[in-house]
């Protein structure tokens, strides 16, 4: 079966106040429980604070975003002239290239620096705008690396987004290792092959247009040209969550596999905790189980190798909440 644990652990970028570093403009910390007790034992942190590493002391003036939401200025919350925007946005262009082991990133919310999203954005009149915007260094950060897994700790305590992103960051890692492998047509297709029915369950739509550049490509074209693309649309496609419905549905794909081998009685009982499943009395990891149980007694190649049915290690229980 597909084993997202079968490589070194996965390194991700992580805010450093998020590990217990006391980066913080007043000398503390942001420890996160959430990283250091349920998701330390499975990845490797980079930790990093863009405010301290472009020369803000410990303890410093706070800082806050001021302007235009859309494109905010970073400065003193006590000294407004003091302008950090362009050392910030530049310190995360240069951050993008050189984290290049990384797997996905953990920012601390809202920051001026990291925050991805809903940050307050002061006016003139010293109320924020009704519009948040995203932390300077995060925003330079991310559009250097857009396929790259992002999220925020504060969203990774909801159990779907915290599940959703944790794939993602296996599936970029699987991807690496693809590429440090050699990219050739055979190993492209072999990928989508394994990524079938997860692509299924988050984006059904990305899910045909994928199958069809895949379905069209030629002997004569080139797999470092299609390759980048297609793993492109893959890993914006996979940012949507699966719902129950979409799930419900891969999970009725892979029971079909099983139809010729199970007896009336086996059918009931499966199809009753999907069913269970889809209306939200049972938890994702019921219905796998059975399944899974049926593929070690029936086994089926082509199900063995699906990333759907372990995305992520079992030990996280990441699918025990959704």
């Amino acid at each position: 079966m597909h084993d997202p644990s079968a490589h070194s652990k996965p390194r991700i970028a992580i805010s450093a106040c998020l590990t217990g570093h006391s980066v913080r403009y007043n000398g503390g910390h942001k420890a996160s429980d959430l990283c250091r007790t349920q998701l330390e034992a499975h990845f490797d942190w980079s930790p990093v604070c863009p405010e301290v590493a472009i020369g803000l002391g410990i303890p410093r003036d706070p800082i806050r975003l001021v302007g235009d939401p859309q494109n905010p200025s970073v400065v003193g919350t006590r000294d407004p002239d003091m302008d950090v925007t362009g050392p910030l946005a530049l310190y995360g262009e240069r951050m993008a290239m050189e984290l290049d082991d990384i797997c996905g990133y953990i920012f601390m919310q809202k920051s001026p620096s990291c925050g991805l999203e809903r940050v307050k954005v002061y006016q003139e009149n010293g109320y924020p705008a009704l519009q948040g915007g995203t932390g300077a260094y995060a925003a330079a950060f991310c559009a250097r690396r857009p396929d790259l897994p992002v999220e925020e700790e504060g969203r990774l305590h909801d159990p779907v987004l915290r599940e959703n992103f944790i794939s993602r960051v296996y599936a970029y890692a699987d991807w690496q290792h693809l590429l440090a492998d050699g990219l050739s047509r055979g190993a492209l297709v072999r990928f989508h092959s394994r990524y079938k029915y997860l692509l299924m369950a988050n984006n059904p739509h990305a899910y045909r247009q994928l199958g069809r550049l895949l379905g069209t490509m030629r002997r004569e074209d080139d797999p470092q040209e299609i390759g980048p693309r297609y793993f492109s649309q893959l890993m914006q496609a996979l940012r949507r969550c699966a719902s129950r419905g979409t799930h419900g549905n891969v999970l009725q794909h892979l029971s079909g596999y099983f139809k010729s081998a199970l007896t009336d009685q086996d059918k009931a009982e499966l199809q009753h905790l999907i069913d269970q499943y889809q209306q939200g009395v049972v938890p994702l990891v019921v219905p796998l189980t059975l399944l899974k149980h049926y593929l070690r007694k029936y086994p089926d190649p082509y199900l063995q190798q699906q990333a759907y049915l372990q995305p992520h290690p079992d030990s996280l229980g990441l699918r025990n909440a959704v």
